[in-house]
């Protein structure tokens, strides 16, 4: 009986703490905390950069009282009921690392919100038609907040680019063009069709919203990876994001509390004594499809519409040029009332300049192309374009590996020394920027940093010319390992040039002390030529230059049998 009661009270045990163990799982997102945070890149952007966008100047009016007032110290518990009364098919649920985010926004990125705010009126209604389009939630149309903080010029560390931040990869994958003079990632309209077209077939594979959201920014199989580590075999484990959170990629963690953290302060910013910059016109655009290549100066000249205005509408010609043809036609997003001025004037724009802008199709070398090569009767070249002196062209040679040796070598002295700085207590990047005389922009880059904060006992590399005593110098980076590979090669071509060029100038020596008479090649002389010149034949002339055919040069010396030696040769035969 003892035994019995036993068995069943460890069973009801078991229940108990595999319930409890379920709910504390998915319970996960209103208490998880962590001290890892990794904020995304769209946090680094420069407010002011933002500010001074054309949109924001030309048609906004900039409210700065968010510099002149602090944020508003809010109870967790009005966040919660903030985020559940907002009008949302995906949860938002409120934890310690949503809380971060909202105050980076509300505390220290006050400028950038209200920019952000004011940009959104141009930007969100594109959004929020290419989610429609789908099917999908509206408040997804927050995900490029935080992915570039509304800057379609953004670039990620990474390569990612445009407001939806995708790399080239996944650009390509979805049917988006790249390359030198258009980058579609760009095209708020193209790349935002094709940024809902990618949620929506994440959502179809993993069924909930936070998973679908983590998997865009890092990839399906990280997530997939992260689901293993967090179930491992068990095929019927409750799971979703909170779950799996410490398993995801660091940068990927954050991904969706900056999310919540989006959509909450974009919805409450004026309880946070944040103001957006207000339009004060409004922006009304329309569309023209080009068929012709056209630069957009043409257009800005004919049309009288600003560069900028231009670059800002359309930010996917990377080189301000609309490569239209037959074959493929580009769209060219212009202010509502210039359509109709593109659409009549568009002869005017094609052919303002054009000889300025538009690329030749047909270049002719100078000089006479015919006189450039010379054949004989028998179709041997005999002048043409690699006749130049032999001996001057190593001369050439030289001289260009003597131009590229210094300019490495300058280029390499330039970049001061390479050292190993180890953070001390109360140092900032700023500081230790100043202290090495370099900016803090390049540190970041030499290491990779992806924010503006270090930490005590971190070590960063710094390349400087101001190297102060007892400092650890770093290794020898692979470029300079390459550089000085280049060099070395570089030395010995030149001593290679150098024993060619003496070698063929003692055998020039040696042929000139047994030749009798020479005579040099000039252009358009066949051996035909120069034999009834010398009053000796052809196959005389090719016996005496060991020729095995009838090509000459111009600048090739030919050695002129005597007439004697020419007599002696007849009288054998």
């Amino acid at each position: 009986m003892k035994r019995t009661l036993i068995l069943i009270s460890t069973l009801l045990a078991l229940t108990f703490s595999s319930q409890a163990a379920r709910e504390n799982v998915l319970d996960l997102k209103h208490c998880l905390t962590d001290s890892t945070i990794i904020y995304p890149q769209s946090f680094e952007t420069d407010s002011q950069k933002l500010l001074e966008n054309w949109y924001v100047r030309n048609y906004t009016s900039v409210d700065d009282s968010h510099s002149k007032t602090s944020d508003v110290e809010v109870e967790d518990e009005v966040i919660i009921r903030r985020l559940q009364q907002m009008p949302t098919i995906i949860e938002m649920p409120f934890n310690d690392v949503v809380k971060s985010y909202i105050k980076r926004y509300t505390k220290h990125g006050r400028a950038q919100l209200s920019a952000m705010l004011g940009l959104s009126h141009y930007y969100m209604p594109i959004f929020e038609q290419a989610l429609e389009a789908e099917g999908l939630p509206l408040e997804l149309k927050y995900l490029p907040v935080i992915e570039s903080a509304l800057d379609p010029n953004a670039v990620s560390s990474s390569g990612a680019a445009g407001l939806w931040q995708f790399i080239l990869v996944a650009a390509k994958g979805v049917g988006l063009e790249v390359n030198s003079l258009v980058d579609e990632r760009r095209d708020p309209y193209l790349a935002s069709e094709k940024a809902a077209g990618l949620l929506k077939d994440l959502y179809q594979i993993y069924g909930d919203w936070h998973l679908a959201i983590a998997a865009y920014n890092c990839g399906p199989g990280n997530v997939n990876k992260a689901i293993r580590r967090a179930t491992g075999q068990d095929e019927n484990a409750v799971y979703d994001f909170w779950s799996i959170y410490q398993y995801l990629p660091k940068e990927t963690r954050g991904y969706v509390p900056a999310f919540i953290a989006a959509n909450y302060v974009m919805t409450y910013y004026k309880e946070h004594n944040i103001a957006p910059v207000l339009a004060t016109k409004p922006l009304v655009t329309d569309t023209v499809l080009i068929s012709e290549r056209v630069h957009m100066q043409q257009i800005s000249d004919v049309l009288d519409i600003p560069m900028n205005e231009l670059r800002i509408l359309n930010p996917q010609f990377r080189a301000d040029i609309i490569p239209g043809s037959d074959l493929r036609q580009y769209t060219l997003i212009l202010p509502a009332q210039q359509v109709q001025a593109y659409i009549v004037s568009k002869e005017q724009i094609i052919s303002r300049n054009k000889e300025k802008y538009t690329p030749r199709d047909v270049v002719q070398p100078g000089g006479d192309a015919a006189e450039l090569f010379v054949y004989d009767e028998n179709g041997n070249l005999v002048a043409g374009d690699a006749s130049a002196d032999l001996s001057a062209q190593d001369q050439q040679s030289q001289q260009d590996m003597d131009f590229i040796n210094s300019k490495v070598a300058e280029k390499d002295s330039s970049k001061g020394v390479t050292i190993i700085h180890k953070v001390k207590a109360g140092e900032t990047l700023s500081s230790i920027a100043q202290m090495y005389d370099v900016q803090p922009s390049a540190i970041k880059e030499w290491n990779h940093l992806r924010r503006n904060a270090v930490r005590a006992g971190q070590q960063l590399r710094v390349t400087t010319t101001k190297v102060p005593e007892g400092a650890t110098l770093a290794s020898q980076p692979a470029q300079t390992q390459k550089v000085e590979q280049k060099s070395a090669t570089a030395t010995t071509q030149k001593k290679q040039l150098t024993t060619s060029t003496s070698q063929k100038k003692s055998s020039s020596s040696q042929k000139k002390k047994s030749q009798q008479q020479s005579h040099k090649v000039k252009s358009g002389e066949s051996l035909a030529k120069i034999a009834s010149k010398y009053g000796v034949t052809v196959n005389e002339l090719k016996k005496a230059n060991n020729l095995k055919g009838n090509t000459i040069h111009p600048g090739d010396k030919i050695k002129i049998p005597s007439k004697k030696q020419s007599k002696s040769k007849k009288g054998r035969r």
